[in-house]
């Protein structure tokens, strides 16, 4: 036993990931320690447990809010966010499952990880829940005038919010319907994050109740990664925490679901905004399988999922695809494994409820044919390649590597599972492609699991223009007559508790409660990776020797050609599709699964920054990319030469199945992407560069693709439109033209031979090229866009000055000292608003402001201008400086994975951002003073120069007259 308490259970080596698993368990408590020792510096911690709700009052998500709100060692109000800004995290954040809550977070720096794992401990265990957290995080009534009880009432709170944003999703709406559908009688049937309607229900005295019962060490999983020891961990788990516990009799479990002796049909709806509701309903259907807990059958399950849904060429997506009674298939489609019992799902969206027969049928056709056929074995092995691939490539882009792997075991071992079989695949790999030998393991996979299982569901859901309205009214009766049913001193009590929170949420709390890194903790200098430079003939070529486990990376950059102005505004879509169509005399279905047997996809996109000194000054490049294992390179370098050379815009119905499957999912993600929405059209008349971000990602492509859509119908329209794409890809075709390799060194030489043996033959002509012109654009706009959606999303944005400029870096640290010091509070904790903050974006050469999901609309613009002058009339501090340029570090210092650093690094240099510049840049951030911050707000964001977008509802807007904008409806 360790001087901690903890026993060393045993030992195990991932060769494949290159880490020594340890696992133990606490003596006393019996908590469990899962240990992935390693080389890597980005030290990762998470502390899990299950979290089995009863109801959908979103308990199990306002108690992972109120959690980080303060605790018995850190009573302060607001821990976790001020945390952030006193940390070099590379993570921090808290998620909530179906049935599970966790708490990670990572940092390089040894210092800053002890710190954040004390308070993440402290916070976890030893929360105060303060009935006033609880109300601020949750919900809580208030008047809206919040002093005037004749005023009327209304719900405030920030997971309420969330979670009306949330379900202004079709999307979530019907995952969670499927989900009570499927799982009729334990947690799963409820709304884990709540159900806005519920959510008011939930009582302080229930969250302590869950908070206790659930929340202790002996139902707790403690995984921890990286270049420290475990001892070094447990040696802080036991003083912050064990030391205070003694086992529960009993561990938190979720029981399996009660079988369905006969498939069943569920009907729902959806609010929708717009009267035209042909074509509107989703069909889903979906089989409840096996436990999580065994890795071989989710295995198993994996397999069945992507042999039947993997890509357009496999027979089940084939179906979806080209089905003539539906847009697309749906976002469901594929293997959850988020619960207990996994379960696997698919469907349509975009069609009618009198085509369920029809849909259902469909499915049933090619279950069994591919019981009676089988499947091409060629497409097994594709199948098995991707599942290699997947557990080979070190990730690390979106949130550390380490995490990434921690989660691939957690909720399985949340459930009791051994956790080194969802770790250490191999095994289970190897023995997979035995068994896919067989002929009949594949149709034998279909029967045991989808045909021969009764425990099916199959959704119906409808779109209804009028639910909206009805949601609405009804919440507006409900609280008229609660507010009818309050006595005087009830409507008091409101009125003082909004007082009472209002004042402690303008408390400054004493800060040196909590442990922090200062700026002289920070790294003296910016690693980024080496390149050095090795044509292709007589191609440019850069190389990076990174440690990428065996992967390669290539990628084709181009220079942007000049387009006619009836092709600009089609590159977008251009990228979307190429990679989707047939290539080299193959059909788009023959390509689809020679990409998935040699790579792992390809990508396309567009590159668009500003200049370094010139915000006018614009940089546009084309990237078609792919990844590999280093076995398939030349087959991946052959894959990129045909894709680009010999890309086939003939196939029409694929083209019009394309853009129809484009337009359902830009519809289907509005509300996700509000905030981003309104930012990006809130800045485009500042640069041309910012301009085009917002005609090629924003709200004009938006319409673009939907008017493309309902013109797709029309076959002249549609070859038109195949010859337009035909014309960008050969003016692309002529542009200049360069290579990234990003791999292990030892693989060089060959990528080098064989990508000279493929290209040889093509000529370059560069006489008529002709790049792409933007020409200066400096406008404002004041524009609202009306969708369906419960919340808003607000945005503000000022011209400023692009990243060379002197006054950049004060820029960059403002955004994170308005949010530190005003935004979060005035905007997320008194306002409600899920976030709310500001930033200097370089890209466009502007400030913003924005608002994600948020209950106000006039108070949140205000808001926005009130924080300026907060920062004029107020003295501030040096630490709230320092925390602020902690934050600005910690995102230009974040790690990113091997093949992300490499292709980062490349694109800045690309774009004039090079390492000398980038290291600059970061000198200068550290030497910013707060008289630097009230200067260039004073200089860059006036009133005069602001543009501003809403994206809202029409029942918000019919209560804002005063807001004059001009309106569209989107």
């Amino acid at each position: 036993m360790t001087p901690s308490g903890f026993i060393c259970l045993r030992t195990h080596h991932i060769e494949n990931l290159k880490l020594q698993f340890e696992e133990y368990r606490h003596q006393a408590t019996g908590a469990i320690h899962y240990h992935l020792a390693g080389e890597d510096e980005n030290n990762v911690f998470l502390v899990a447990f299950l979290t089995v709700p009863e109801d959908s009052t979103g308990i199990a998500h306002i108690l992972e809010h109120t959690t980080l709100c303060g605790s018995q060692r850190y009573p302060v109000r607001d821990p976790f966010f001020m945390m952030t800004r006193r940390s070099l995290n590379t993570f921090m954040n808290a998620f909530t499952g179906s049935d599970w809550t966790a708490y990670p977070f990572a940092s390089q720096n040894v210092k800053d990880f002890d710190n954040l794992l004390r308070v993440y401990l402290d916070a976890v265990f030893f929360p105060l829940l303060d009935p006033l957290d609880i109300a601020q995080e949750g919900c809580r009534l208030e008047f809206e005038t919040p002093d005037d009880s004749h005023a009327p009432l209304v719900y405030r709170g920030v997971v309420f919010n969330e979670m009306k944003g949330a379900m202004s999703s079709s999307s979530q709406v019907l995952s969670q319907k499927l989900n009570e559908a499927l799982f009729p009688t334990i947690t799963y049937h409820y709304n884990s994050g709540g159900d806005p309607e519920i959510i008011p229900q939930l009582t302080p005295s229930q969250l302590k109740a869950f908070h206790a019962s659930h929340y202790h060490p002996s139902n707790a999983i403690f995984m921890t990664y990286g270049c420290l020891p475990a001892s070094h961990h447990q040696a802080l788990f036991q003083e912050c925490v064990l030391t205070h516990f003694h086992a529960l009799p009993h561990r938190i479990f979720v029981p399996n679901e009660q079988r369905f002796s006969s498939p069943q049909v569920v009907h729902a709806r959806y609010a929708v905004d717009k009267p035209e509701l042909a074509r509107k309903t989703h069909l889903v259907t979906a089989w409840l399988l096996n436990e999580i807990t065994d890795a071989r059958a989710v295995l198993n399950v994996q397999l069945l999922s992507d042999i039947l849904l993997d890509n357009s060429a496999s027979p089940l997506r084939y179906a979806l695809e080209s089905c003539e009674f539906a847009d697309s298939p749906s976002s469901l489609c594929g293997f959850d494994d988020s619960t207990h019992e996994i379960f696997f799902s698919c469907g349509l969206e975009g069609t009618d409820a009198e085509y369920l027969t029809a849909f259902e049928t469909l499915v049933n056709d090619v279950l069994m044919d591919v019981v009676e056929h089988g499947v091409p074995q060629e497409q097994v092995e594709s199948v098995l390649h991707q599942m290699e691939l997947q557990q080979r490539e070190i990730t690390g882009d979106g949130m550390p590597y380490g995490l990434h792997v921690l989660f691939n075991a957690l909720v399985p071992a949340l459930h009791g599972a051994d956790p080194i079989p969802f770790l250490d695949i191999d095994p289970l790999l190897q023995a997979l492609r035995e068994d896919c030998q067989r002929p009949d393991f594949i149709p034998q996979l279909v029967k045991d699991l989808l045909l021969n299982n009764a425990h099916r569901v199959t959704l119906v859901m409808s779109p209804d223009p009028d639910l909206a309205q009805q949601q609405l009214q009804a919440e507006k009766e409900k609280l008229a007559q609660l507010k009818a049913q309050l006595s005087p001193a009830e409507r008091q009590a409101i009125i003082e508790q909004a007082a009472i929170l209002k004042a402690r949420q303008e408390k400054i709390d004493n800060p040196d409660i909590l442990p922090k890194v200062t700026v002289d903790d920070i790294p003296d200098t910016l690693k980024l990776p080496e390149s050095y430079q090795r044509d292709i003939l007589h191609y440019p070529a850069t190389w990076f020797a990174q440690g990428t486990n065996g992967l390669v990376y290539q990628t084709i950059i181009m220079q942007l050609p000049q387009l006619p102005p009836e092709l600009v505004d089609l590159l977008p879509i251009y990228c979307e599709f190429i990679t989707e169509l047939g290539c080299a005399g193959e059909s788009y279905l023959d390509t689809a699964a020679r990409q998935a047997a040699v790579t792992g996809g390809l990508n396309a996109r567009l590159s668009v920054r500003c200049g370094v000194d010139d915000v006018q000054q614009t940089h546009l490049f084309f990237a078609l990319e792919g990844k590999a294992l280093a076995r398939h390179q030349a087959d991946l370098s052959q894959l990129l030469h045909d894709t680009l050379m010999s890309v086939r815009f003939d196939e029409l119905e694929r083209l019009q199945e394309l853009m129809v499957q484009l337009r359902s999912s830009i519809d289907s993600h509005l509300t996700h992407r509000g905030h981003q929405l309104a930012m990006t059209a809130a800045a485009s008349g500042f640069s041309a560069a910012a301009a085009w971000h917002h005609r090629w990602n924003g709200i004009p492509h938006v319409y673009l693709v939907r008017e493309l859509e309902q013109n797709m119908a029309n076959k002249t329209a549609l070859i038109h439109f195949s010859q337009q794409l035909a014309a960008i890809h050969e003016l692309l075709l002529n542009a200049p033209r360069q290579f990234l390799i990003i791999s292990e060194e030892e693989h060089h030489a060959p990528i080098a031979h064989d990508l000279a043996q493929i290209w040889h033959s093509i000529p370059v002509s560069l006489t008529d090229f002709s790049p792409f012109k933007t020409i200066p654009v400096k406008q404002k706009m004041e524009k609202i866009w009306q969708l369906n959606t419960q919340v808003n999303f607000c945005a503000k944005a000022y011209p400023a000055v692009a990243i060379q400029h002197r006054d950049a870096p004060a820029l960059t640290v403002l955004g994170d000292f308005l949010r530190n010091g005003f935004l979060h509070r005035a905007i997320r904790e008194q306002g409600g608003a899920y976030g709310a903050s500001a930033s200097y974006h370089a890209d466009a050469g502007c400030f913003r402001f924005f608002s994600f999901r948020d209950p106000l609309l006039m108070e949140t613009l205000q808001a926005f201008d009130q924080s300026l002058i907060w920062l004029q009339n107020n003295t501030h501090n040096e630490q709230a400086l320092e925390e602020a340029i902690l934050g600005v570090i910690g995102r230009i210092d974040q790690p990113l994975s091997p093949s992300g650093e490499a292709n980062s690094t490349f694109f800045a240099q690309l774009n004039g951002r090079t390492p000398e510049q980038r290291r600059e840049f970061r000198r200068r951030v550290l030497k910013v003073t707060i008289t630097d911050l009230q200067r260039v707000a004073m200089t860059y964001l006036q009133a005069h120069f602001a543009s501003t977008v809403v994206l809202s509802s029409a029942h918000f807007l019919a209560e804002v007259p005063e807001l004059t904008f001009t309106r569209e409806v989107l």
